[in-house]
């Protein structure tokens, strides 16, 4: 049995509530199982149980036998003085704090068919670990889970958000620029994207963006991948004004080698994409608050939907021309980077502002959006939960990352139901 189980268990009273003793005899009523506590300390915090005919607050702590309180030294940290009962599967022996006070503990029963219902998803091979049963759970039980594995989700992100910013020494617009190059590089370029980013500030940028030329030459020289080009006019400028750039503001460029272009389309290239930065850079003045003031998907695609340079129009590498063809963020890209940068910046941003319209936009918008189309999403669909939207989908890559993933059942709301007790 493992300890996860029992504290399942404890969380949903899912055992024999009558007649219940201490191991000196005292009869136990659970008012309140208190809260899982997931950080140190005991494993639940704020719980109310009356023991004989007093009513004890406090904490409460966990373990397969009474003897792992000693194993984990819980007798000689002072954090554990305030636990009020100890709870087991087998009482080995009697638990005590660091004052040597002896603690209250109960041995509990539970049902061994639970046992066996929780090891055979835990251990499933199967893509879900409950895909045979999930067709039975109820559709409101499956729409509570959506939302709540979607807030678990934008949580997430917003926390991620707050270290970026941190950072980036409280610049949401620097922070924002990081994730949103990030996004540019979609799956496969995501990392050299965030690192050029990184190590090429917005205020440098901020000094040249009214030339197009001299943003390129900034990008695409940081990018390491102008080191190699081949030759051409174009290229020769680009290098000369970059050697001027790197000694005026004393940069580095990253590693080119870092850059994927096998199995990428042409458009997806990172030297596409790296002119687009620079294009956009060039054409938007103070983007991140622009985003921050759409007020619909179309907004956005206006502000993204810009075109490369004369010179990227006619390549798609360094030296080599090809036919004359206009390139743009296409509209799958430009939801990805929606999603992915501009949506929980918006959140982010709303919740730190205290600007609830603004969290409520965010979420309007991944309404808005179609569902993404990858595997998690076609996976999940043939189990009949399909995503209407990206706010589904986001939620369904949530819940497949962070809890099917890990086997972590006993904390998804599915899993509660399938074991066979509501929270």
């Amino acid at each position: 049995m493992e300890e996860s189980l029992l504290h399942f268990i404890w969380r949903y009273q899912h055992f024999t509530l009558n007649g219940l003793k201490t191991h000196d005899g005292e009869t136990i009523e659970i008012v309140d199982p208190g809260f899982h506590n997931t950080n140190s300390g005991p494993d639940f915090t704020n719980a109310k149980i009356r023991i004989g005919n007093t009513i004890w607050a406090g904490n409460v702590e966990i373990h397969i036998k009474s003897s792992d309180w000693f194993r984990h030294n819980h007798h000689t940290d002072p954090a554990y003085n305030n636990v009020i009962l100890h709870v087991v599967v087998e009482n080995d022996k009697i638990a005590e704090t660091s004052k040597g006070e002896k603690i209250q503990t109960l041995a509990i029963p539970y049902p061994k068919e639970l046992s066996k219902n929780f090891d055979s998803l835990i251990n499933s091979k199967r893509w879900l670990p409950c895909s045979e049963k999930i067709k039975n759970i109820d559709s409101l039980l499956i729409s509570s889970t959506i939302d709540r594995m979607l807030a678990e989700r934008l949580e997430d992100k917003t926390k991620r958000i707050d270290e970026s910013i941190n950072q980036c020494h409280g610049s949401w617009e620097e922070a924002f620029y990081q994730e949103f190059a990030r996004s540019f590089g979609l799956k496969n370029n995501a990392m050299p994207f965030q690192l050029l980013a990184k190590i090429t500030p917005l205020k440098v940028l901020a000094k040249h963006k009214n030339s197009i030329f001299q943003i390129e030459a900034l990008l695409l020289g940081q990018s390491g991948l102008l080191k190699e080009a081949k030759s051409d006019e174009y290229v020769d400028a680009l290098k000369k004004e970059y050697t001027f750039l790197r000694k005026k503001f004393n940069l580095s460029p990253i590693e080119g080698s870092l850059w994927k272009f096998l199995r990428q389309r042409p458009a997806s290239f990172p030297t596409i994409r790296i002119a687009l930065l620079a294009k956009l850079i060039h054409c938007s003045s103070g983007l991140f608050a622009q985003l921050m003031e759409v007020g619909s998907l179309k907004d956005i695609e206006k502000l993204l939907k810009v075109d490369v340079s004369d010179y990227w129009q006619t390549h798609y590498i360094f030296g080599e021309k090809s036919i004359t063809k206009p390139k743009h963020l296409g509209s799958e890209a430009i939801k990805t980077i929606t999603i992915n940068s501009i949506i929980p910046f918006m959140f982010a941003y709303g919740r730190k502002r205290s600007m609830q319209n603004l969290e409520q936009k965010a979420l309007e918008l991944l309404q808005a959006l179609p569902a993404e189309n990858n595997s998690i999403i076609k996976n999940f669909s043939t189990l009949d939960i399909k995503a209407s939207n990206a706010y589904e989908s986001q939620a369904l890559i949530h819940l497949k990352n962070h809890y099917c993933d890990t086997r972590k059942c006993i904390y998804c709301p599915v899993g509660v139901r399938i074991l066979g007790k509501l929270p």
